[in-house]
């Protein structure tokens, strides 16, 4: 059997302009001394990562490499949540998302597609530079502004939203494959993909492409009340990758899922620090042990309430106090006895 292995800690919401956060080499020393193991890069963040040299110089990526090696720490995977966001963004969303785009492609969706591509086609290469096997990122969304069909939504509509996605994807899908690493998306509300019947979808149009994948997450099946421990049973052959982050939900008689437009301290869904949320983490790390995963037990904080310094504090010793070593031994073999096939036709009557 194979162990999961942890803790690592997703940057991306740890960055900053002050130290220690300020560059990969000052927050990895940070993260370290918290007792991770592991980090996984936000390439968007040019304090962390310069995505297109990475791209381009394995000497580049190994300098990475070893200056995080000293600290004890190593590359977990890449992540282009951003990037992949913008690889499909429905009109409606245009201003919103012009955000997460360079200027020079900004108030222009066909040209910012093409950077978003172009970007991830870059982290293809990179992660295959730095050894990496999978990589993080979105799906990007055609279809989310009629997640509830009111008005209702015209034949067709769906199916036609999940082969344009497949078509933007099926190029990228290929340059992973060539550099032979897995995409894992992180499903998640927002994106086409956000839930296992839609993943089903997307993998039905890109032909069961090997290298479409899931970064499972239970926070984001929490607030969606799908059963996330189930998710596993179903889903643990395209499991690559492994957010460790809590949430809880909280429905009363004036809010439910949709959170009535409240912000994330007031609705009823919320995303919480390790341990304080609703999400059993026990049978979680004992599905994925089960199903043989390898890969690494990231955190990603997200918490409306908790200092996210405490947050990450506490998080290392949570996500060390539930890996487990996979047994080596069946527990009751000292009570096995040697049998041959007349003992077992003997046994059986026969």
């Amino acid at each position: 059997m194979k162990s999961v292995k942890g803790p690592a800690i997703f940057l991306a919401q740890f960055m900053g302009d002050e130290a220690p956060f300020n560059s990969l080499e000052n927050i990895g020393r940070w993260v370290a001394g918290l007792g991770y193991k592991g980090v996984q890069i936000p390439t968007w963040d040019a304090r962390c990562i310069d995505l297109k040299k990475a791209a381009e110089s394995k000497d580049y990526c190994q300098e990475i490499q070893g200056v995080l090696k000293e600290l004890g720490l190593e590359i977990t995977e890449l992540s282009t949540h951003l990037q992949g966001q913008l690889v499909a963004v429905n009109p409606a969303y245009n201003v919103g998302f012009d955000g997460f785009a360079p200027d020079s492609v900004k108030n222009n969706p066909e040209a910012r597609t093409a950077w978003a591509v172009d970007q991830m086609k870059l982290a293809a290469k990179a992660s295959a530079n730095f050894g990496l096997t999978a990589h993080a990122t979105f799906s990007g969304a055609l279809l989310w502004h009629t997640i509830y069909p009111w008005p209702q939504r015209p034949a067709g509509l769906v199916d036609m939203g999940f082969e344009e996605l497949a078509k933007r994807w099926m190029p990228i899908l290929d340059a992973f494959d060539e550099a032979g690493v897995d995409v894992c998306y992180e499903l998640h509300p927002g994106e086409d993909l956000h839930d296992g019947v839609t993943f089903e979808m997307f993998l039905d149009k890109v032909g069961g492409h090997k290298r479409a994948n899931i970064l499972y997450d239970p926070s984001h099946f929490v607030l969606q009340c799908l059963d996330y421990k189930k998710f596993i049973d179903y889903y643990h052959e395209r499991i690559k990758m492994f957010h460790v982050k809590d949430a809880e939900f909280n429905p009363s008689g004036k809010q439910g899922v949709y959170g009535g437009y409240q912000s994330w301290v007031d609705r009823a869904g919320r995303f919480r620090s390790l341990g304080d949320g609703q999400v059993d983490f026990n049978a979680i790390f004992s599905k994925l042990t089960q199903y043989g995963f390898d890969g690494w037990a990231v955190l990603e904080w997200e918490c409306c309430l908790k200092d996210p310094v405490q947050g990450a504090t506490e998080g290392a010793p949570f996500i060390e106090n539930h890996l487990i070593t996979a047994t080596s031994k069946v527990f009751d073999d000292f009570a096995g006895g040697g049998v041959d096939k007349e003992t077992i036709k003997q046994i059986l009557g026969l």
